[in-house]
């Protein structure tokens, strides 16, 4: 939660009877109440806060909220959440008073937002607000532009709804592996997970096991098998971050474990991959092979400095490098990083030629550093004229012809 939350109200959950359901529909191993009591205890906040807070929150138990919309309703008091129903009305879901109502009105606005219809008259100048005039079309740290979803419990099968919140929970700027091949198994294996109670950290800890063993194989020169350890790694590093989300089970040992271990692992299997090389040639280990030598040095190089690229591009710009144009969006999904690279050496495994693969991602590592380069240089003449980087994701989704 955000420290701009400087206060924080206290907190009525409005309980909505189920319409006609014999069993009460669950997302994710949780019904719509359970994850909102869960994400109200992720932002310090629950149902028993002391009548003395300075605000008063309403909010019915039987929507599902996409993780922006609770933040962006505590950040602005005077408030009422409304989701779009039918062709143009609305239904109200929650409502933020920056002082505390007396009882009386208390009482009203919660039977009317028990019937989804707040009169004007109980408003006192409230403004209505529909999820993205609450929090925006644009999540930064999903790097995607999508209405944040808010959904009834109930009104579609808890599959649906699930779907929803997963594809509400992707990445939408990332490699052509993670986005295209990705979410369809990711779903499946995401939701088996929930139903079993599995946590994303344990994800995490096995994908971290297939890290080592593909390195081993890798070091054996087994390319083939090492790239089965490899790409389940990189299946289950899909997982575990879909998994933290959509069951609002993330923390800041999960984010760093998981992080860290994407950012540190590659160069390790880059370097096993070229004495497997070594070893399956039948040459001493530190022979003379220039030409895989200048490519391990190559691809070593290339994956610090595209870090530091995108770290410099991110300090200057406050924007990452991949969301400034669409045309970086679009080279974010082909660029030298793990998951491309894997596609090339897996290419060159299936044709016999692992040397050959590994000299193609040396040469695609330094075509993808070239262009982020220019990139960087553009934004920097860019802003020499008054134009300074903005994310192309932040504009308007349509614009007038």
């Amino acid at each position: 939660m955000s420290d701009q939350i400087a206060s924080r109200p206290s907190v009525r959950i409005v309980s909505i009877p189920a319409a006609g359901a014999e069993i009460t529909p669950r997302f994710w191993g949780m019904t719509a109440r359970q994850r909102l009591e869960r994400a109200l205890a992720r932002a310090g906040l629950c149902a028993a806060a002391p009548s003395a807070a300075p605000g008063l929150l309403l909010i019915r138990d039987d929507f599902v909220l996409d993780e922006m919309l609770l933040p962006a309703l505590l950040l602005q008091p005077g408030t009422i959440l409304v989701a779009p129903v039918g062709a143009a009305g609305t239904l109200s879901v929650a409502v933020h008073l920056a002082a505390p109502a007396d009882p009386e009105q208390g009482a009203l606005l919660e039977a009317a937002l028990r019937d989804g219809r707040i009169d004007d008259g109980l408003t006192n100048g409230l403004q209505r607000l529909d999820p993205v005039g609450l929090a925006s079309a644009y999540n930064h740290g999903l790097r995607k532009r999508v209405a944040p979803y808010l959904l009834q419990s109930g009104t579609e099968p808890a599959c649906a709804t699930e779907r929803r919140m997963f594809d509400g929970a992707y990445k939408g700027v990332t490699d052509f592996v993670t986005k295209r091949v990705w979410p369809w198994p990711a779903f499946h294996v995401t939701r088996l997970c929930a139903r079993l109670g599995i946590v994303p950290n344990l994800v995490t800890a096995i994908s971290l096991v297939l890290v080592v063993l593909a390195y081993w194989l890798f070091w054996r020169g087994d390319f083939a098998l090492g790239l089965v350890a490899a790409w389940g790694m990189c299946f289950l590093d899909t997982v575990d971050g879909k998994l933290a989300r959509v069951t609002l089970n993330s923390s800041s040992f999960g984010n760093v474990f998981d992080h860290g271990i994407d950012l540190i692992h590659p160069p390790f299997w880059y370097y096993a991959w070229y004495h497997g090389l070594i070893v399956t040639s039948g040459a001493e280990f530190g022979g003379t092979d220039s030409a895989l030598v200048a490519a391990l040095i190559l691809i070593l190089l290339g994956y610090v400095g595209g870090r530091l690229e995108e770290g410099v591009f991110q300090l200057l710009y406050g924007i990452q490098i991949h969301t400034w144009r669409p045309i970086d969006s679009w080279f974010r999904e082909i660029t030298a990083r793990r998951n491309p690279n894997l596609f090339i050496l897996t290419v060159a495994v299936i044709l016999g030629n692992p040397r050959d693969g590994f000299l193609a991602v040396a040469a695609w590592t330094a075509i993808s550093f070239a262009f982020h380069m220019v990139r960087i240089v553009q934004a920097a003449l860019a802003t020499a004229i008054g134009h300074a980087p903005v994310s192309w994701l932040t504009e308007p989704m349509s614009r007038p012809s």
